[in-house]
C-alpha cells in the first residue's frame, strides 16, 4: 500500500500570507487601528490563528482583554475572503496528481481553521485531493503536538509529513513520522537547524522524496 501523506497548507502548498494579511488588517480596522505589513504578519504564522491574535495583540500593545474580540473579527473575515489559485506554488498541483496517481491517499493537516481551510480548498480547486482534512480547530489541540498529525494520517501504517516551518518539523518528530520539509515556505531559522528526512525546494522533486523515504 503506498504511504499516505499529509501535508500542510500555509507556506507548503500555497503563499496564503496576503489572504492572512488582508483578514488581520480588516480585522484591526474595524477596531479602528491601522494596518500591520505583510512581512509582519508572515513571522506569526505557524502556529494558529489564537497564537497569530496573542502575537499581533503583543505587537500593538494590546491588552489580552482585547483577544476574544479581534479574534472573533478576524476569523468571521477569514473564512470569507477569497484564495485565488494563483497562490499555489510553483508544480503543487501538478505534484499531488502525480502522487494521487500513483495511489497515495493524501490528507491535510494544517492550523489554519477548518472553515477556512474548505474555503481555501475550495476557491483554489485542492479540494478533491485530499481523503481527509483536520483543521486547527477540528481538536483541542494544535501543531506541534502530534495529535493532528495522527487524526490527518487516520491510522495509516506506512505515512509522510510534507511542510515548511519549525511547527511542521516539531510536530512530524513528535507523531515520529518522516518529515519532508519544503524549504521556499515560512519557516524562520536555516534549514539545517529543522530536523527533517528530506528537502526540496521544486515541488517535481517531490515524488522521487517519497519513494525513497516510504518504508517499504
Amino acid at each position: 500500500m503506498p504511504a499516505t501523506i499529509a501535508f500542510d497548507l500555509d507556506g507548503t502548498l500555497i503563499h496564503s500570507v496576503p489572504q492572512i494579511a488582508q483578514s488581520v488588517n480588516a480585522g484591526l480596522a474595524d477596531i479602528g487601528l491601522g494596518p500591520l505589513d505583510e512581512a509582519l504578519v508572515q513571522g506569526f504564522v505557524g502556529r494558529g490563528l489564537p497564537k497569530l491574535v496573542d502575537q499581533v495583540l503583543a505587537h500593538l500593545g494590546l491588552p489580552q482583554d482585547r483577544f476574544h474580540d479581534l479574534h472573533d473579527r478576524i476569523l468571521a473575515i477569514y473564512v470569507t475572503v477569497p484564495t485565488p489559485p494563483s497562490v499555489i506554488y510553483p508544480g503543487a498541483r501538478e505534484t499531488l496528481e502525480a502522487l494521487k496517481a500513483a495511489g497515495h491517499p493524501l490528507a491535510l493537516c494544517t492550523n489554519k481553521p477548518h472553515a477556512a481551510t474548505l474555503t481555501c480548498l475550495r476557491d483554489t480547486g485542492l479540494a478533491p485531493f485530499f481523503d481527509r482534512v483536520i483543521g486547527g480547530d477540528s481538536l483541542p489541540t494544535r501543531k506541534p503536538d502530534p495529535a493532528m498529525l495522527h487524526a490527518a494520517l487516520n491510522g495509516a501504517t506506512q505515512a509522510l509529513y510534507v511542510g515548511d516551518s519549525e511547527t511542521d518539523a516539531e510536530t512530524a518528530q513528535a507523531a515520529k513520522i518522516p518529515f519532508l520539509l519544503y524549504t521556499e515556505g515560512y519557516r524562520k531559522h536555516p534549514v539545517d537547524a529543522l530536523p527533517h528526512t528530506a528537502r526540496f525546494s521544486h515541488f517535481a522533486d517531490l515524488p522521487a522524496l517519497v519513494r525513497a523515504s516510504s518504508v517499504s
